[in-house]
């Protein structure tokens, strides 16, 4: 029988043809604190009941990594839906959606005649079933086994179990095969990888939470624990209207979007979208003009919000309404390089409060409350340093400053400002368009899309080198912005149903452009098999006043 050798590490065993990647990762498990739930083989990631065919180098892959937690919650998803089913009864059961994230866990919503609480969600009793049956799964160690079918015979087999989502989005889908996954009798698609068996999925609980249910989950910083669920709720309320806005216009997943895609509805989807945007805008520019002490309005929101654009058209809608709108970026009142602290690995940690100038923020803004004229910083980001070239600012009766910055929600940088003067506004890109009713789409998605096609038109960066900030952009994010996201006065969803496929044509050269040697290739070829679903939005009919446009270019606003 025909030897192979596997190198992992500094390490190399030998196994015959034909070993699951399961035996071989069992060999090295005791080298790792999480379990080994896949590997990565040169430029691949594989799952473990796969046979191994060549002598290869492999890297193992735990809930530790990103692609290992995204195939934890994928696995953990579809043990719910099967223990769903077998609870609930497919016969009273409607829909089951596994809709977004909210406070590092999942939110579910389900439909169908079964018992419920006054919120519309499961019953309590119903939700302890789902749970104990799950727990149940886990016990048995079930095989989650794969069939690769004919793409026709999937959708015939989703058609016949009532679930159209999927049908509708495997018929736009070129791949003459699918791979379907089955759980006992329970059989499912899942844009993703999965464990070899449920035993690997030992932590989970399930929780009754406003009209539904969420699935909590472990995160990648402790894979062995469950956090606390502490849930922002004004962003659960900004990501359910965004969801329902979606399911009226007929664009909730990726299959009725390609369908209104092929159907020609394309303009008419972007033109709605863009209409209902300008009506958020102008509904936050009316609710501060009726406030008649506000002068300050503060927005933060994490990296390709669009907090940019959004700022001009606040402001052209503040216009509209009598006020005199002062743009001011926070970076302007950075310390000086030599003062800037650094962080743990010595560098500058321009993300951290003590960045700013804080004590000089206050003075400036605190001297143009009272009515006095303030020359305002521009800082020299070349030279590091903060100069002054003139640019004097006296607030008049109709004047209000529109401020842009990270810490904005956060008091500790505004702390002299009165808080009646002072009108929060957090902004984020929170997608609500899911592959289908049990593949969601991570809400950072959307936003490190943004960030790729936006950094290689704008700073010349591949999107190797935006895949590979992104970790320590969203450290930042977790730290210094989502702790004070709640506080907002308002939360505006700056997300728009068709942009994934309006990006996909910008995106995927860039992605096609990350080595399959380097570890940013994992995350590319994940997006890349995203947008693969997408039929492509061409750019022409998106209005220059988009928020999409600080990101492709062609836009009116100067950003």
């Amino acid at each position: 029988m025909t030897q192979y050798t596997v190198t992992c590490g500094d390490r190399k065993r030998t196994y015959p043809e034909g070993t699951l990647y399961r035996e071989v990762a069992a060999d090295w498990q005791d080298e790792y604190a999480n379990d080994i739930l896949m590997v990565w083989r040169e430029g691949k990631l594989c799952e473990l009941t796969e046979a191994l065919d060549r002598d290869c180098t492999l890297r193992m892959v735990t809930a530790a990594d990103k692609a290992g937690i995204d195939t934890y919650e994928r696995s953990a998803i579809f043990i719910l839906l099967k223990a769903f089913y077998d609870v609930v009864g497919a016969e009273q059961i409607e829909r089951v959606c596994v809709d977004f994230s909210v406070d590092h866990s999942l939110f579910v919503w389900s439909s169908g005649s079964y018992e419920k609480n006054d919120f519309g969600a499961p019953a309590q009793e119903i939700l302890d079933r789902v749970e104990a049956r799950m727990r149940e799964l886990v016990e048995l160690r079930l095989p989650i086994v794969k069939n690769v079918m004919r793409t026709e015979d999937a959708i015939r087999l989703f058609e016949e179990r009532g679930m159209h989502d999927k049908a509708k989005l495997l018929y736009y889908r070129l791949n003459s095969r699918t791979n379907v996954y089955q759980l006992g009798d329970y059989c499912d698609f899942f844009y993703g990888y999965m464990v070899p068996d449920t035993g690997y999925i030992r932590q989970f609980a399930i929780k009754p939470y406003e009209m539904g249910f969420v699935l909590q989950l472990p995160e990648r910083e402790d894979p062995t624990t469950l956090g606390d669920f502490t849930p922002p709720a004004k962003v659960f309320k900004t990501l359910c209207e965004a969801t329902l806005r979606a399911e009226r216009i007929g664009v909730g997943n990726v299959g009725s979007l390609n369908e209104k895609v092929a159907s020609g509805l394309a303009s008419e989807i972007i033109l709605a979208e863009e209409a209902l945007m300008e009506k958020r805008i102008g509904d936050i520019a009316e609710e501060i003009a009726s406030r008649k002490g506000v002068r300050f309005v503060m927005i933060a929101g994490p990296s390709s919000s669009g907090k940019t654009t959004f700022s001009h058209r606040l402001s052209t809608q503040l216009r509209a309404r009598g006020l005199k709108p002062h743009a001011i970026a926070t970076d302007n009142y950075f310390k000086n390089r030599d003062e800037t602290p650094r962080d743990e690995n010595g560098e500058y940690d321009f993300e951290c409060l003590e960045a700013m100038d804080v004590e000089q923020f206050n003075k400036d803004m605190t001297r143009l409350l009272a009515g006095e004229t303030v020359e305002l910083p521009q800082y020299n980001f070349k030279k590091g340093m903060r100069e002054y070239n003139g640019n004097y600012l006296t607030l008049g009766a109709q004047d209000i400053l529109v401020i842009e910055g990270i810490h904005c929600l956060n008091d500790k940088l505004s702390y002299s400002l009165p808080k009646e003067s002072k009108y929060r506004i957090y902004i984020s890109c929170l997608t609500t368009l899911n592959v289908d009713d049990h593949n969601r789409v991570h809400t950072t998605d959307a936003r490190l899309l943004r960030r790729i096609v936006r950094d290689a038109a704008t700073r010349g960066y591949g999107a190797q080198a935006t895949i590979h900030m992104w970790g320590s952009v969203r450290r930042g994010e977790e730290k210094h912005i989502f702790p004070f996201q709640d506080s907002a006065d308002v939360v505006f969803n700056s997300a728009l149903a068709f942009e994934t496929a309006l990006l996909k044509t910008y995106a995927e050269p860039l992605l096609f452009a990350v080595p399959h040697d380097c570890d940013e290739y994992i995350e590319a070829k994940r997006l890349l098999k995203f947008l693969d679903y997408l039929l492509p939005i061409p750019a022409e009919p998106v209005p220059k006043a988009s928020l999409l446009r600080e990101f492709i270019g062609g836009g009116c606003y100067n950003v």
